[in-house]
């Protein structure tokens, strides 16, 4: 079969990553909102807008991505349709799982609810990044401030994150022993779920992947 031949099936293998991949991650996030053992960094701060306001974390999640978006116009960041598509799909399969899952104080369903988010958080991050539709819109903002300002990635990240979590927790995010299982165990399940989902390279670039991330990033939505 020729390459042009296959360029279709390819896409549709890719798109079906992509939206796959944003909606677990949204499934994911929900899990580790229904354990109540602690959030990923940028939940606890939508946990925390949603508690003072009133809307539902899927709506904050949206509404934070969107903002979080208008501040790659001035770092110069152009967006893939894999970082569009994130602000709104994964806020709404947050929402829509959160409506299933029953609520529960028992730490017998809380801890397998804790695991099987970071688990499935994991595989959706390898999932959405090997598509290759570009990054989710917090990571761009990261990648951006490292390009403009000329400090690490690392660095960048760290002092992003850590005022997303302190601003979350003090609005009334939640923080726990989650939030530190999921800072040690996100990097490797993502390098994992990155290598099973990794789909080969085509010979010629598609005009809907965004500009390349640096490697040493794991990206989130």
């Amino acid at each position: 079969m020729s390459d042009a031949s296959s360029r279709p099936g390819r896409l549709v293998r890719r798109l079906a990553q992509l939206y796959a991949g944003l909606a677990l991650y949204g499934a994911s996030s929900a899990l580790l909102v229904a354990a109540g053992l602690g959030l990923e960094p940028w939940n606890v701060l939508h946990q925390g807008i949603a508690e003072r306001t009133g809307l539902s974390i899927g709506v904050v999640s949206i509404a934070v991505g969107a903002l979080v978006l208008l501040l790659w116009i001035p770092l110069r960041q152009r967006p893939g349709l894999g970082t569009v598509s994130n602000v709104f799909v994964v806020g709404v399969a947050m929402d829509g799982t959160l409506a299933v899952v029953p609520d529960s104080h028992a730490l017998a369903v809380r801890i397998p609810l804790l695991v099987a988010g970071i688990v499935l958080n994991g595989a959706a991050t390898g999932l959405y990044i090997a598509a290759r539709f570009g990054p989710g819109p917090r990571d761009g903002l990261m990648t951006g401030l490292h390009r403009r300002s000329g400090r690490s990635i690392r660095l960048m990240r760290t002092v992003v994150e850590v005022a997303v979590v302190a601003t979350g927790f003090v609005l009334g995010g939640t923080i726990g022993i989650g939030t530190v299982l999921y800072a040690v165990a996100i990097g490797p399940l993502a390098q994992l779920f990155l290598r099973l989902f990794a789909l080969p390279r085509a010979t010629d670039a598609t005009v809907a992947v965004a500009p390349r991330t640096p490697e040493r990033v794991i990206l989130r939505p």
